[in-house]
Order: structure tokens, then sequence, then C-alpha cells
């Protein structure tokens, strides 16, 4: 494969990461629930938001930035609502089991939302939106951390790419799941093309100068998708999310560079929706079903094989890499063989001796 790529099977990969989260100090609840969300993404295709994170998380332990040893609390709780503050631990298992009692109370009041304060990364926000669906409940997900987007119009970063997961339960097809950030594309994918050596398009981002780019050691700042759309989204889910719980991550950077949060830091909502308190759910799960069929089936545009609903790409990369493996490009595999050399690891046989 390009560019000493190597194809790793997940289920090695799973364990291998998990053992660094391990040996860094996370409990192995928690180092479970951190691997499993870098290879969620991994096997579905979102490398941005795969192992090739591994790195920078370990480097922002050594900072000081993300903590081993946080000590996460409720600071509000309704029946309906939940304030926790994440003393800027690892973002998925406080995510993950955020979630989870947010189910439990959307299946008492049928609607149930989480604000999270001081966190951090939490990779690929679409698995928390399809913990819901999974139980029959529509899911919702988004995140806010520190400008990295120009808002339409500036040349500057002064909004968050916010991403925005949106998760329904079908009955027989695999759930439908809306996993987007308000960029063209999310910083990862920069990553992952430098990774293999490749350009990008000239909408991606921008330069230091404020102009399009298509190298990617160039691109410093996002451009939102559909313009002021994507720009005004972003703006709305900091307003809903850091605001509320009282964490800005924008105006700091805006108008106070004595407050900025520290490196690493994110807000995020999480919201459940329990159907079947509203509706018949299996009728529900049918007509997803009927249109996710209905939509698919449709005439196909010049230069299009085939249509999908949301998810449906991802589902088929998942199907292929549970098979085949999860392709490395090299400069990650060196990246994951220097932390794993640092920590005392030992590598998967398939990952040794080869980087590039």
């Amino acid at each position: 494969m390009a560019n000493n790529t190597v194809l790793v099977p997940w289920q090695t990969l799973k364990q291998f990461t998990k053992d660094l989260f391990l040996q860094v100090g996370l409990s192995p609840e928690d180092a479970e629930i951190e691997a499993d969300v870098l290879l969620w993404a991994n096997r579905r295709g979102v490398d941005s938001h795969g192992v090739r994170m591994v790195p920078l998380y370990m480097q922002s332990v050594r900072e000081g930035y993300f903590n081993v040893d946080a000590r996460p609390e409720t600071v509000h709780e309704t029946p309906a609502v939940l304030v926790i503050d994440g003393d800027h631990g690892f973002g998925p298992p406080l995510t993950a089991r955020s979630m989870e009692r947010v189910m439990e109370k959307a299946r008492q009041v049928g609607f149930a939302w989480a604000f999270l304060r001081n966190i951090t990364h939490q990779g690929a926000i679409g698995y928390y939106a399809l913990m819901a669906a999974k139980q029959d409940m529509a899911g919702l997900a988004w995140v806010c951390g520190r400008p990295n987007m120009t808002p339409y119009g500036a040349r500057v970063r002064a909004v968050h790419n916010s991403p925005i997961a949106i998760a329904v339960p079908g009955k027989k097809h695999p759930p439908i799941i809306l996993d987007m950030a308000t960029s063209v594309a999310a910083y990862g994918k920069l990553r992952v093309a430098m990774d293999k050596g490749e350009s990008v398009p000239a909408t991606w981002a921008v330069d230091e100068a404020g102009k399009p780019t298509t190298d990617p050691h160039q691109a410093v700042v996002l451009q939102p998708f559909g313009g002021y759309k994507g720009s005004g989204l972003a703006y709305m889910f900091e307003s809903l999310s850091s605001l509320v719980v009282g964490v800005p991550m924008l105006i700091p950077y805006l108008v106070d560079d004595a407050k900025k949060p520290s490196p690493g830091t994110q807000n995020g909502v999480l919201a459940a929706i329990d159907i079947g308190a509203i509706a018949d759910i299996e009728r529900y799960k049918k007509d997803v079903d009927r249109l996710a069929g209905a939509i698919t089936q449709l005439p196909q545009a010049d230069g299009i094989d085939e249509i999908f609903v949301p998810g449906e790409p991802e589902d088929k990369v998942r199907q292929v890499r549970e098979r085949d493996g999860v392709p490395l490009p090299g400069p990650v595999v060196q990246s994951l063989q220097e932390v794993a050399a640092d920590l005392g690891v030992p590598l998967p046989a398939v990952m040794a001796g080869s980087a590039g």
C-alpha cells in the first residue's frame, strides 16, 4: 500500500490502544471506552478521529492539559437536565457515562439533556448519539472548543467548527446517523492529508494570510460549510453550550486574553429522546426504514453511482475494515511506535518496523 501503509486487524489495534491508555494511568474501564471510541472512528473510515489522536492525547497528558486523575462532578441536576464539570479528564469516558445518565432520565421523562463543561477531546461525536439510537431513542450531541474557523466574511479564526451528530433507530436498517462539523472539513482531515502526503481542496482552509490553500501544512484556519450557514450554526452552538455552563470558549480569544481556558478544553451537549414516549416505536422504526429505502432508490444525478442516507458510506467502510483491517499510514505507525516505546508497551507484530 502507498506511503508504507499497513493493515492492522481492528481488534488487535483496539487492544494495543487500550494497553497504551492503561499504561498512562487510566482505569481499565476508562481505557476500554477510550479505545472503543477511537476504533469506532477508524473502522468507519473517520481516521481523523481514530488512533492517530493517541500521540496528541499523550502529549496533552505530559503537558498537564488532560487530567488522568480527574474527578467529574455533577454541579446541577433536575429530572431532565444534568450539568457536569469534567475536571479536564479524558472526554470519551465522561461523555459515554453522561449519555447513559441522559438516557436513564429520558426513560423517565421522555427527553433529557446533559451540559458538559471543562472536558477534553471526545473523539468522533457520533459515537454518543449512536448510543441512544441503539436503545430505540434519538440521540443528539455537539461540541464547542476554542476558535479554529473563520466566521463568514472574516479571514481569521473566531468560531469553533462545532461538530454535531444526530442518530435515530431503524428496524432492519442500521441506525441513521449524521455526524458532521460546521466546517467544510474537520481539522483532523488536514492532518490525515499530511500523513498521506496529499493536497486538500482549496475550500477547506486558509493560510496565515487568510488565503485559501491546498497545502495542508499551510492550512491554519478552517472555513465554514455553506458560508454564513455553517458559521451561524457554530455561533449558536457556542451560545447554547459554553455560554450556558459559564465557560466561554470564544469570548476570551476575542475580547479578554486574560481568561483563556486551558488548551484542550471543550464543552458539549448531549440529548436523548425516548421516541416510545411520543409514538409507537415499532411503527417509527419501520418508517425510518421506508424513508431510507425511498431516498436511496431515487433517480441518480449525472456522475453519481449510488445514493446514500447519513451513515451508510461509513457503514460500508466498516464492513471492509472489520474484514481486512484498519489501514495506518507510515507517519501514524511511526508516531504510535514512539508512544509505545516511551510507555514500554509491546507493538503488534504487524506494526513493528513498519513506518515512513
